[in-house]
Order: structure tokens, then C-alpha cells, then sequence
């Protein structure tokens, strides 16, 4: 088969992460589309990849951008230059912006930006609110939006919904899967006083305590049983949490966090400071343990960075006045392709926890396999490859990494969006031109 078109692309002789599992194969693209694999083809652009491995294009479901508002922390440019060369093709954006994502105008500011900006394919979620639970609806059916967001702690305004009967308006308007950030705020707000009196960020898994997720955690379940809403329950930091959230998978999806598989109490506040502080906390092994347990044994759906980009000199902040959140859509999937060299999971695990699991929870069109037809949003990881993370290397502005130094084996070489490739050697190519993602 051979191709006219310029912009036709075939990837040789690499092992391709099929849904059959892994194939050492060859990939055709023309269009943006897969259109063979496996079958003679002669592209004008042809990839070498032999001793590579093709994955789907990698889906970073929770990141926070920071624009429009916060843009001396980030911006959507550099979020999603930081994608790219991280190996990353599609990303979901939080509403926690200035302002608020809670209306259709506020939704297609970002979109506005994204069309100029963007180098990877983005979505963003609608804030779930008192304020605009009767336009949920609606607003979560609009081009751009990836589903709703709720934040039953540490948030403000109008964005924070820490009682029933908000919860139940908001979970009562609509149908598309909901995504939740569950602390339970009252038990916040009593403890604080545990992290001021300790004033070092090592109190920060006491001052937010696995109460505080659990007792989150079950009301929002239970609601949404109410309801009979499908949940997605982000950074699950808890073994008191997994325990639950095992008896409800029928309904309820759940995210953990490449930061809570990685880092673990207390040694990181002892080394890190307030760099390791984030929402909710690093805490000791005993929970690292059962959440790679749930990784493992399927309880966990996806991983997601929730990159939370805030500056060194907020971060320097007196704890616990210092904000909570650290940057993580460069380094999720280095750090995860180093967890599968150290044989905590496979390489077909992380594939379907990083690319068919987001797909398949959010209904995305096209995303998430190799499979012909399917977009050709790629990425080609050498998983031999051993490089240690450097700050300087950020696209993030604030230009800190928790884990800056580690030394990690496996790392993206390339980044395919839409049959055309965009990172290649840590290095962009081109001209942003990430599209709006596409939801069933």
C-alpha cells in the first residue's frame, strides 16, 4: 500500500502495545487516523523504531494549568508543552481558575486560548457548584467539557461543596461521570490547629488525616448511590479508602497518583519541605503499599498527575500558610515506565491505566488503543533508557520538580498527535496545534 498524502506517517518495527498485547509490528497513520497495522505501506514520513515501544497517546486526566488568572504559576501553553515532552497527548484541565469554570462563557474563554496555545489535545471540567447545579446539564454536554469536577475541601467560593443537600443538587443534574476531590472539610477546619502548632510540613498527613478522605469518601459514595451517578474518586491516598471503594466498582472509578506510589512519609517533608506538600498529603508506606495492592489487583482505573504548578517563593511560605501542590504532567509517565522497569506493574497495566482507562471512563471518541481507526495520537518510549530528572528541563514555569534528580528508568523519545509527531528527543516540533477532545 503506498500513500499519497503529505501527511502520512508509519512507525517501523516497533513493540506496539495492541489490545491483543504487545506485537512487534509496524503502524501506518494518514489523516490523523490509524489506517493499518501490520501490512506493507509507504509513508512520506517513515519512523525507525526498532527497540521502542508504541504506546496509545498517554491521557493526563487531572491537571491544573492555572489559566486564566494564576499565569505567573503557568499557563496553557506551557502546561501542555510540559505534556508533550513528557509523552503525553490529551489532557483534562481543572476549574479552578480565575475565574471560576462555571459557566458556558468561562468554558470557551479556555477553549479560545487552548485553539492558539495548546500542543496537545485538551478538555476541560465544569466546576460543580450550588451556584450552577441547574445548568449542570447542559453545561457538561458543551464541545471542550470532559464532565464536572467537585471539591468537597480545600477550595473556596463558590467551588467548594461540603454538604448534602449541595451535593445531592449538583449529582442530580446530569448524567456524565463526576470526578471528586474528597476531604472532608469540617474535619479540615477543626484540625488545622495540629499543623500550625507543629509549623513544618511533616504534620501535614496528621493535620489531614485518613478520617478526613474516608469520611469524604463515604458521603459522596453514598450520594451518588442516591443519585445513581458514576463517581470518579481522584488521588486516593488512603488504605482505609481502598478497603471501602472495593465493594462499589460497579459505579464508582478511581484515580491515584504517581506522587502517593513514589514519595512516602515522612522522609519526603524531611528532604523536601513544603515541595512534597500537597492535597492530599504524602503519607507513610502502610498506604503506599495498599495503593499499589489496588493497583495491582484492579481497583484502581486511572493514573493522573494532578500538576499543580505553584512557585518557589509561594512554596517558601511558613507552613502550613505555604499552598499545597506540586508539577507532575512532565514526569507521570517517566516515573510510572520506571515503576514497570522496577516490576511493580507491567507495561500493558500502565497502558490501560494512562490511555484506555481515561478513554473508557469518559467516554473519549477515538483516544485511548492502537486499533485502526482509531486518532494516531502515539508515543514511543525506550524503555532502556536511563536519565535522571532535571528541573532545568521543565516547561513549568515555576520550574521545580519533587523529583528532581531521581534517577528513572524508561522515558518518552516521541510524541505523535494526530499522525503528526511533535516531540521528538526533548525537543518540540512545530507550532502548537493541539484539538479539542471529542467525548461520546
Amino acid at each position: 500500500m503506498q500513500s499519497d498524502a503529505s501527511n502520512s506517517l508509519l512507525i517501523k518495527g516497533a513493540t506496539v502495545m495492541l489490545p491483543s498485547g504487545p506485537a512487534v509490528t509496524d503502524v501506518a497513520c494518514e489523516n490523523g487516523r490509524i489506517i493499518a497495522i501490520g501490512e506493507p505501506f509507504r509513508a512520506a514520513t517513515t519512523l525507525q523504531a526498532h527497540g521502542l515501544h508504541l504506546l496509545p497517546g498517554v491521557v493526563d486526566s487531572q491537571v491544573h494549568f492555572r489559566e486564566p488568572g494564576m499565569t505567573h504559576k503557568e499557563t496553557l501553553e506551557a502546561g501542555t508543552r510540559g505534556a508533550v515532552l513528557g509523552g503525553v497527548t490529551s489532557v483534562f484541565e481543572m476549574p479552578n481558575t480565575q475565574p471560576l469554570t462555571l459557566y458556558a462563557e468561562d468554558l470557551q474563554a479556555k477553549i479560545s486560548i487552548a485553539e492558539r496555545d495548546a500542543w496537545c489535545n485538551y478538555a476541560f471540567y465544569m466546576g460543580g457548584s450550588a451556584a450552577n447545579a441547574d445548568q449542570l446539564a447542559t453545561l457538561e454536554r458543551m464541545p471542550g467539557c470532559c464532565g464536572v469536577k467537585i471539591f468537597m475541601g480545600s477550595s473556596f467560593g463558590d467551588l467548594l461543596a461540603d454538604t448534602d443537600a449541595v451535593l445531592r443538587t449538583i449529582l442530580s443534574h446530569g448524567r456524565r461521570r463526576v470526578a471528586v476531590h474528597a476531604e472532608d472539610e469540617a474535619r479540615l477546619v477543626s484540625r488545622r490547629h495540629l499543623a500550625e502548632e507543629a509549623a513544618h510540613p511533616s504534620a501535614h498527613p496528621l493535620w489531614r488525616d485518613e478520617q478526613s478522605a474516608l469520611i469524604a469518601t463515604r458521603q459522596i459514595v453514598a450520594l451518588a448511590a442516591e443519585t445513581r451517578r458514576p463517581l470518579h474518586v481522584l488521588h486516593i491516598s488512603t488504605a482505609e479508602e481502598m478497603a471501602f471503594l472495593q465493594q462499589y466498582k460497579s459505579r464508582v472509578s478511581v484515580e491515584v497518583l504517581p506522587q502517593h506510589l513514589t514519595l512516602t512519609a515522612p522522609e519526603c517533608y524531611e528532604r523536601l519541605g513544603t515541595l512534597a506538600q500537597m492535597n492530599p498529603p504524602i503519607r507513610d508506606k502502610r498506604h503506599q503499599d495498599a495503593l499499589w495492592k489496588a493497583v495491582n489487583n484492579g481497583i484502581v482505573d486511572v493514573i493522573g498527575s494532578d500538576h499543580a504548578p505553584h512557585t518557589r517563593e509561594e512554596k517558601q511560605r511558613p507552613y502550613p500558610d505555604s499552598p499545597s501542590g506540586m508539577t507532575g504532567t512532565q514526569t507521570l509517565l517517566p516515573l510510572m515506565l520506571n515503576h514497570v522497569n522496577a516490576g511493580r506493574l507491567t507495561l500493558s497495566r500502565l497502558v490501560d491505566l494512562v490511555c484506555a482507562g481515561p478513554a473508557r471512563l469518559f467516554g473519549m471518541a477515538g483516544k485511548g488503543r492502537i486499533a485502526v481507526g482509531y486518532d494516531a495520537d502515539l508515543t514511543l518510549v525506550d524503555m532502556q533508557k536511563r536519565q535522571a530528572v532535571d528541573d532545568r528541563k521543565l516547561a513549568s514555569p515555576p520550574g521545580w520538580s519533587a523529583f528532581d534528580g531521581m534517577m528513572l528508568q524508561g522515558w518518552p523519545t516521541t510524541t505523535i498527535i494526530a499522525g503528526t509527531v511533535v516531540m521528538s528527543e526533548e525537543e518540540v516540533i512545530g507550532q502548537p496545534s493541539g484539538k479539542v477532545i471529542d467525548f461520546f
